[in-house]
C-alpha cells in the first residue's frame, strides 16, 4: 500500500495516541534534541528514523530536530545526518519557522547554507496554501465521525504541510491516523494532489480523490 519511497508524515501530539513504551522514546529524542545530545538523537533515530520530523508530544515549539539543531548551531555534520534520516529542511514550527529561518536568526551563519531549503517541486506559494486548505478539509472529512466531528481534529493530530513534498525527489507521504486503521497516501503532481486513503475496519474503503487549487474533487465526481 505504501512503498519505501514515500514519507512519513508524523502528526501524533498527545500522549494518549501512542502506547507507552513510543512515548516514552520520543521524550527521550525530543529531551536528546533539546539539550543538544545528539548522540542519543541518532541512537533513538536508528530505531525509529519515521522520527525525524517529530516534535515532542503536546509540546508548544512544534521544534523537530532540525530545528533544535540550528537553534543551538549544531556542527555541520550533526545537521548532515539529520537530513539523511529525512529531516525536512521545510518543516515549520508551531510560530511557523524553518530551521534556516532560526539559524539565521541565532547567528549560526556555517548552517544557513546547508539548512536552506531545495525546492525541486516549484508551486507558487498562494497555490501550496489552497492545496494545504483544501487537503485538511479532505482529511477531516474522511476521518469524520457520527457525531460531526473527526479522528484527526479529535486526537489533535498536526496535519501535513504541503510544502514539505516540493523538497521530496518524490513528492509524496503517508499520514496514519490513529483509530482509522489506515490513512492517507498523498502524492503532488505538478500543481495538485492525489491523495489515496484507507480505513481497513470499514470493507471496500479503499478510494482516490484529487485535490486541487480549486478544491476537492471527490472520487463520485462532485466538489467537497
Amino acid at each position: 500500500m505504501v512503498d519505501e519511497h514515500v514519507a512519513h508524515w508524523d502528526g501524533v501530539s498527545r500522549r494518549s495516541s501512542l502506547k507507552g513504551k513510543y512515548a516514552a522514546l520520543r521524550d527521550r529524542l525530543a529531551d536528546a534534541a533539546r539539550d543538544g545530545d545528539w548522540r542519543t538523537v541518532f541512537e533513538v533515530l536508528d530505531e525509529n528514523p519515521d522520527w525525524a520530523n517529530s516534535a515532542r508530544l503536546e509540546g508548544r515549539s512544534g521544534y523537530a530536530p532540525l530545528h533544535q539543531a540550528a537553534w543551538h548551531g549544531a556542527s555541520a555534520e550533526t545537521v548532515e545526518r539529520l537530513l539523511t534520516y529525512g529531516a525536512w529542511r521545510t518543516l515549520r514550527a508551531a510560530d511557523g519557522t524553518r530551521a534556516v529561518d532560526i539559524a539565521e536568526r541565532r547567528g549560526h551563519r556555517h548552517l544557513t547554507g546547508l539548512l536552506r531549503p531545495e525546492t525541486r517541486h516549484f508551486v507558487p506559494p498562494d497555490v501550496l496554501a489552497r492545496l494545504q486548505q483544501h487537503l485538511h478539509r479532505l482529511i477531516q472529512h474522511r476521518a469524520g465521525l457520527e457525531d460531526g466531528s473527526d479522528l484527526a481534529t479529535q486526537q489533535g493530530m498536526r496535519l501535513p504541510e504541503v510544502e514539505v513534498l516540493t523538497e521530496l525527489d518524490h513528492p509524496a507521504c503517508w499520514f496514519p491516523v490513529p483509530g482509522m486503521y489506515g490513512g492517507f497516501k498523498i502524492v503532488m503532481r505538478e500543481r495538485e494532489l492525489t491523495v489515496d486513503s484507507w480505513i481497513r475496519v470499514v470493507g471496500g474503503s479503499e478510494r482516490t480523490d484529487r485535490v486541487t487549487a480549486d478544491g476537492v474533487h471527490l472520487q463520485e465526481g462532485r466538489l467537497l
